[in-house]
């Protein structure tokens, strides 16, 4: 038997397990048994754009229902393929879930790709598997933060990749919305580090001030509330927050001043509410994070690519080493409870959480 976190669709807030006998294993599949997996905002983000992304259908469920897609780490369990053992271990995208089967296919020494009809339409960077051994990634000390960050601190990398090829549009700053989540952090991070010259700018509430302030990756860190008190220079504006009341008020504060409006996920679910129509300034643009990361490790090709990451990822662990603690949770219940958590905010901005089904 294995259990399956099912979310309501309609309401998210509407979670329920699912147990059930484990299917007869396939052909060429290999069983992976799910050891651990982060939740955050960016989970979240993952089921508010489920139908219009398409992250629903990694991992399918009943009419109605989905299965939030999660990035952790996993050991085979059983094998039917020649190519993999059982007791091996991988890191990549995984279900809310105890276990999970998948096809691999393009296996090499550091990886494979999980080739299940359902999921070749969708990015293959979320198809695609590490074996920790080969890993150049993977350090053992640091498995949980990778879990939590990895993801989202590589979001912030290709927005910061994004705006420096386009010389920041013209911009002298950088205005960050939540600016405590982990993916505006590792944003914050990798423009300080590479171009140093693009004033940041954090917006947060004044619940997560203190955090914010201590981890030193903002020049300066406003509160909500104090969005009139903004210096004007001219500006990009990277919003993860969702919230389109700061949005606007924002554009409204900056209007021709305001160079780039980019949008990133969505950690204040509640308050998506009115859109991005009427706004004053530049059409604010999605950024896709996959899309981008095929772009870039086309231009400068996978190893200097890769290195590039690494360079910055060391960068951030330390800067904010000392203001993140790690909270960890046993059973496949706390999934549900942790994710309920981040999206109703109530969970602490300065505390990740790594589940262990």
């Amino acid at each position: 038997m294995a259990k399956t976190i099912w979310v309501n669709k309609n309401d998210l807030n509407d979670m329920m397990v699912d147990e059930a006998a484990l299917p007869v294993l396939s052909d060429g599949m290999v069983r992976l048994r799910i050891e651990s997996f982060a939740v955050t905002a960016n989970n979240v983000t993952y089921a508010v754009a489920g139908d219009k992304m398409g992250y629903w259908n990694f991992f399918p469920a009943p009419v109605g229902y989905g299965i939030v897609p999660m990035w952790g780490h996993a050991v085979i369990e059983h094998s039917n393929n020649a190519e993999l053992k059982a007791g091996e271990r991988v890191y990549g995208y995984l279900p809310m879930a105890e276990y999970v089967d998948v096809l691999p296919a393009k296996i090499t020494h550091g990886g494979f790709f999980d080739a299940a009809p359902h999921r070749l339409p969708m990015s293959p960077i979320y198809n695609q598997y590490s074996r920790l051994a080969a890993d150049p990634e993977h350090e053992p000390a640091q498995e949980n933060q990778r879990m939590i960050f990895a993801p989202l601190f590589k979001t912030g990398f290709l927005i910061e990749d994004f705006m420096r090829r386009n010389d920041w549009f013209g911009a002298q700053s950088l205005i960050m919305t939540s600016a405590s989540s982990k993916t505006s952090l590792g944003l914050a991070s990798c423009a300080k580090n590479l171009s140093p010259g693009i004033k940041r700018i954090g917006l947060t509430s004044p619940a997560n001030m203190a955090f914010t302030l201590a981890t030193g990756l903002y020049d300066e860190v406003v509160a909500y509330g104090d969005i009139d008190d903004l210096p004007i220079t001219t500006s990009v504006i990277v919003d993860f927050a969702g919230n389109s009341s700061v949005l606007h008020k924002v554009h409204n504060l900056y209007a021709s001043n305001l160079k780039y409006s980019c949008l990133v996920g969505a950690t204040h679910v509640g308050e998506r509410s009115g859109g991005v129509r009427d706004i004053t300034g530049p059409t604010p643009i999605l950024f896709f994070a996959p899309t981008h990361a095929v772009s870039a490790i086309k231009d400068a090709g996978i190893d200097m690519f890769n290195a590039a990451v690494a360079i910055q990822w060391r960068s951030f662990l330390d800067a904010t080493a000392d203001t993140m603690t790690i909270d960890i949770r046993s059973g496949i219940n706390c999934a549900s409870v942790a994710f309920k958590d981040i999206l109703t905010g109530k969970a602490a901005a300065s505390v990740g959480i790594v589940v262990q089904p």
